[in-house]
């Protein structure tokens, strides 16, 4: 008896290793923004060409992932592209997926662009985007890898085109870095980011926090990505509930996978 027993729980543990690695992890609720298999549902913007030009299939899936590709380009010539949800999101909810940077870039990647990407959260409606607008106005969850000869932490706040407020301060600095160091190439890692109601912003590498911020909100003086029209057409609301979610394409090739949100 119990040997059958044994059997059993052994068939039983195979049975969940093989299928349970496609169900969501972490409970009901979950819901996949990415099939696995297509882009369906995803709209790129390169700089330089207009919405839904995937330019020399920067934008592709490979092995149940999206991958952001340079092998067909001549040279990166500051192409930076993002990769758009088809419907904008708004708070609360989390967005997690995991990801890798991927070592062989462009030559002529700026330096601080190695190993550097990140989603795009509260951002603009890719449609208003200019042709050669390099990023669209939103606050990026920044992702880092290693790069030589540079000290670098992982899951960073970007602003273009907005700022955040950090421990009661407004932060107009463009970028705000966490003190969680930067972990390997090559190796695939979980990335989180959770909205709550009152607007507070949590960043989670592989479970752990890197980074709160709260009251994310339109630049008036539109420094590094032009938010000006879109506070005129507010009527000078500048605090964001919500907005686009991109994945970026900022010269250095990465896998993202898994993408998945919660809506609370």
């Amino acid at each position: 008896m119990k040997s059958w027993v044994n059997r059993i729980a052994v068939a039983t543990m195979a049975l969940c290793i093989g299928g349970c690695t496609a169900m969501p992890q972490g409970g009901e609720g979950w819901q996949p923004l990415f099939d696995g298999k297509t882009l369906d549902g995803w709209t790129p913007k390169i700089r330089g060409f207009p919405l839904g030009e995937n330019y020399r299939d920067t934008f592709r899936v490979r092995d149940g992932a999206i991958v952001v590709s340079y092998d067909k380009y001549d040279q990166f010539g500051e192409r930076f592209g993002h990769l758009f949800y088809k419907e904008p999101v708004y708070g609360p909810y989390r967005l997690r997926f995991e990801y890798r940077f991927l070592n062989a870039h462009p030559a002529d990647t700026p330096g601080w662009a190695i190993a550097n990407s990140g989603v795009m959260i509260f951002g603009e409606d890719p449609k208003g985007m200019a042709v050669g607008d390099s990023f669209p106005v939103s606050v990026e969850a920044q992702l880092l890898g290693q790069a030589p000869g540079q000290e670098r932490f992982n899951g960073n706040m970007c602003s273009p085109g907005t700022h955040v407020v950090i421990d009661g301060k407004l932060e107009t600095t463009h970028c705000i870095n966490s003190k969680t160091p930067a972990g390997p190439n090559e190796v695939w890692a979980e990335f989180e980011v959770e909205v709550a109601a009152d607007g507070t912003v949590t960043q989670k590498i592989n479970g752990a926090s890197t980074i709160v911020y709260s009251r994310v909100q339109l630049d008036p003086e539109g420094r590094m990505a032009n938010s000006k029209p879109l506070v005129a057409a507010a009527g000078g609301k500048l605090v964001l509930d919500g907005g686009t979610i991109s994945l970026q394409s900022e010269g250095n090739p990465i896998e993202f996978r898994k993408i998945q949100i919660l809506k609370k």
